[in-house]
């Protein structure tokens, strides 16, 4: 009794226990609604208990989990090797982004079209002259005509009429692509040559949404009215732009028409000959797939994991991809990797990114008779090597396995092959052999001392030569870089 009497008089002094205590003169209403809101305060509280919980598991999960940054100039293929790495060890993640992946590749397949169209106008344009009496006495004309009347304006060019006619029905892109881009970019200022987006934007959810509503129309023959007004005239056919059907503004049915006219004017002699003739390699573009278009442009298309790879999009900001491991040593590992836009106004942005990763793959195409799109002066492989001695020489990256990827093999083969010599553009190069096995060498050796010279503290130099698009080679560099990794991470956490 006495214990229990010592513990009352405690609970009346306490001034907190006074207040909790319901008052003398309480209702059963009153005490039904204090019960109530009792049981839902504690509710809240749990449910707060649960966020916090959650909330330092998530945070426990990211902290164990492996990042990755990906670091080069623009272009150099960081999102290609983004979607090599998913490929090989996320394959269901991959598949789930398909569909966003298809419309992106029909906007590289018009991008490619659409600079074609530029050229052949640049080609007629340039050609332009005026009939003089010369010119009538020698039979100079337009598109093989003689002329006939001095003062006349003409073409010398070897286009045609069969020419123009074509690039007019190919124009019927030009709306779908100006839409397409302003989908992906809506706050877009100025024109860009590349296909855009902006990190974080949710652009893969709108161009999957896009293309599951659009895939499956059918193309019928019998519609009205024709697809492109100024065409009244030209000969109708299957598989031009000319035909008439349901939806002008469904990307996959204006490739289907268009398809026959994309094959022949890409195909055409005359037409490669001005190509060349004004200095363009359509097949240097990234995203190029004009070699592909009767596959591409089919109203069935469904892109294989080569398109997808090849595809060519680039990101403005820095985008995070998070994923799971579905194969190989320890599946159900988690993996962060940063894709960061590679445009030097926007470089600074990577700081913050720095202080977290376990490895950064630096991507360094050979790219040495090149120049930057944004600042023509510089060298694209002098703005490389520039780029890999900051991160080198950054403290915050003193413990981060740094691995360098020489990429686009493929091109630099292709590039020494023309007989575009290295000395030209490097004169330290000298009169060394001008092949594949020397040039890389060359390069190899100059980021190797780069990296022993200005990392902070000694590291292991690990180095590939890569051609990212091609995905069986890039698969098998992808797993001895997974496993490096992986090592390298049980290590910090000394797990191994």
């Amino acid at each position: 009794m006495a214990g229990r009497k010592w513990s009352n008089n405690n609970d009346n002094d306490d001034p907190l226990a006074r207040a909790l205590q319901p008052p003398f003169d309480e209702t059963p209403e009153e005490r039904e609604a204090r019960i109530r809101q009792q049981e839902e305060a504690q509710r809240v509280s749990r449910e707060i208990d649960e966020e916090i919980a959650q909330a330092r598991r998530a945070y426990e999960r990211r902290r164990r989990a492996i990042k990755i940054l990906l670091l080069g100039q623009a272009e150099s293929g960081k999102s290609t090797t983004l979607k090599n790495f998913q490929l090989q060890f996320s394959p269901q993640h991959f598949a789930k982004e398909r569909a966003a992946w298809k419309t992106i590749i029909q906007l590289n397949l018009i991008r490619c079209i659409k600079r074609l169209l530029e050229v052949l106008q640049e080609e007629w344009e340039s050609s332009l002259q005026t009939t003089t009496p010369a010119s009538i006495a020698k039979g100079k004309g337009v598109a093989g005509r003689t002329p006939t009347t001095p003062g006349v304006r003409f073409s010398t060019s070897p286009l045609n009429d069969h020419h123009r006619r074509i690039r007019m029905r190919l124009s019927a892109l030009l709306p779908i692509e100006e839409e397409l881009t302003r989908k992906l970019l809506p706050d877009g200022g100025s024109p860009v040559r590349d296909v855009c987006v902006r990190a974080g934007s949710g652009w893969k959810g709108v161009l999957a949404a896009l293309s599951s509503n659009t895939s499956t129309l059918d193309v019928p023959r019998n519609s009205q009215p024709p697809l492109v007004s100024a065409m009244k005239g030209a000969n109708s056919r299957p598989g031009t732009a000319n035909s008439q059907f349901k939806d002008k503004d469904n990307p996959s049915a204006v490739l289907a028409a268009c398809k026959d006219d994309i094959m022949a004017l890409w195909e055409d002699s005359v037409v490669q000959a001005v190509l060349k003739k004004h200095n363009v390699r359509l097949q240097d573009m990234p995203g190029f797939f004009l070699n592909d278009a009767a596959r591409v442009a089919a109203i069935n298309y469904e892109p294989t994991d080569d398109d997808i790879v090849r595809a060519r999009v680039r990101t403005l900001g820095v985008e995070e991809h998070h994923f799971t491991m579905e194969s190989g040593a320890l599946p159900g590992t988690e993996w962060y990797i940063y894709d960061v836009g590679g445009s030097r106004s926007v470089r600074q942005h990577w700081i913050p990114y720095f202080d977290d990763v376990q490895a950064i793959i630096f991507l360094a195409p050979l790219a040495f008779n090149l120049t930057l799109d944004e600042d023509p002066k510089v060298n694209r492989l002098e703005d490389s090597i520039t780029l890999w001695r900051e991160v080198c020489q950054n403290a915050l990256l003193a413990k981060t396995t740094l691995i360098l990827f020489l990429n686009k093999m493929d091109i630099l083969q292709a590039t020494l092959a023309a007989g575009i010599r290295v000395a030209k553009y490097v004169p330290s190069y000298g009169d060394q052999p001008n092949d594949v096995q020397h040039v890389t060498k060359y390069f190899r050796d100059k980021f190797r001392g780069y990296h022993k010279r200005l990392s902070p503290k000694p590291r292991p130099f690990y180095w590939h030569e890569t051609s990212v698009i091609d995905t069986r080679s890039t698969a098998a560099i992808l797993v001895g870089v997974r496993e490096g990794i992986l090592r390298a991470h049980l290590q910090s956490v000394n797990v191994i």
